[in-house]
């Protein structure tokens, strides 16, 4: 009863919290650009104008922005998942004891401060000649973007039956065609919750781009908005249309992969 009740009015609480922030985004967006900010909210502008979104894209490089972060999603995306789910596999495979030494040492690295292996990450690619290019962020997806991911993938792996495991090693299956055959299919609902994190992680990344590259021409989404912040306040609808371009793609990354979670549990 609790998980009926849980599961029909979960989603209308969350989209309580969250949907009058964005219709009032929306709606800011949808402002004449150089007229003072309305005193009150105001869902309904009048009159209702697209001249910020053209500006956005005039003025920020939107659309370039857009088509860099895109481009890095598409390899970081699909790369991070393959990365994790091969990693919670064999961690799946190895003695429960050496297993958890290994989940511990995940958890440790997971609570390392991103900004502390800045200055490393920095100099490696300096060094290696890879500044100013696309390649710095794409990186962190061959360590899986986050060690919580592999610790996703171990956990679902781990609760598969070991009599399949088994069952594929007597019909002289290979470790990999296992992973990809047999293991990937049973743990979609943790594809689906890696991919889309592994996507929001990478779309909003702005710590990266701002230390690794220079050309404005391979800027991404959250370095075009941060210029057009800096834009006079009477400007906002602006930088409203640019934020409505960078959250559209999330909000629709995390509706596919609910919808595949749903498919799953049915």
């Amino acid at each position: 009863m609790r998980s009926r009740v849980w599961r029909r009015w979960g989603p209308v609480a969350v989209l309580a919290v969250f949907l009058p922030p964005l219709a009032l985004l929306v709606s800011g967006s949808l402002h004449r650009p150089g007229l003072p900010p309305p005193t009150t909210p105001d869902l309904l502008p009048s009159p209702v104008s697209t001249e910020g979104y053209r500006l956005a894209a005039e003025l920020g490089g939107l659309v370039q922005a857009t088509l860099n972060s895109l481009l890095v999603c598409l390899v970081a995306v699909p790369l991070s998942v393959v990365v994790a789910s091969m990693a919670g596999f064999a961690m799946a495979r190895l003695p429960r004891r050496v297993a958890g030494w290994v989940a511990a040492l995940s958890l440790v690295a997971l609570m390392v401060p991103a900004v502390a292996l800045l200055v490393p990450r920095f100099a490696v690619f300096r060094l290696a000649g890879l500044t100013d290019t696309l390649v710095p962020l794409v990186a962190p997806a061959l360590i899986a973007t986050s060690p919580l991911f592999p610790l996703v993938y171990y956990l679902a792996f781990r609760a598969i039956p070991g009599e399949l495991w088994e069952a594929c090693a007597m019909e002289d299956l290979s470790p990999l065609r296992t992973w990809w055959r047999v293991g990937m299919p049973l743990v979609r609902p943790a594809t689906a919750g890696t991919a889309a994190l592994t996507f929001v992680l990478t779309w909003s990344n702005f710590l990266d781009p701002l230390v690794f590259l220079y050309d404005r021409e391979l800027f991404t989404l959250p370095l075009a908005l941060r210029s057009l912040a800096t834009l006079d306040a009477a400007d906002f609808p602006v930088f409203l249309a640019g934020a409505v371009v960078a959250t559209v793609p999330a909000l629709v990354v995390f509706v596919v992969a609910q919808r595949d979670l749903k498919g799953v549990s049915r």
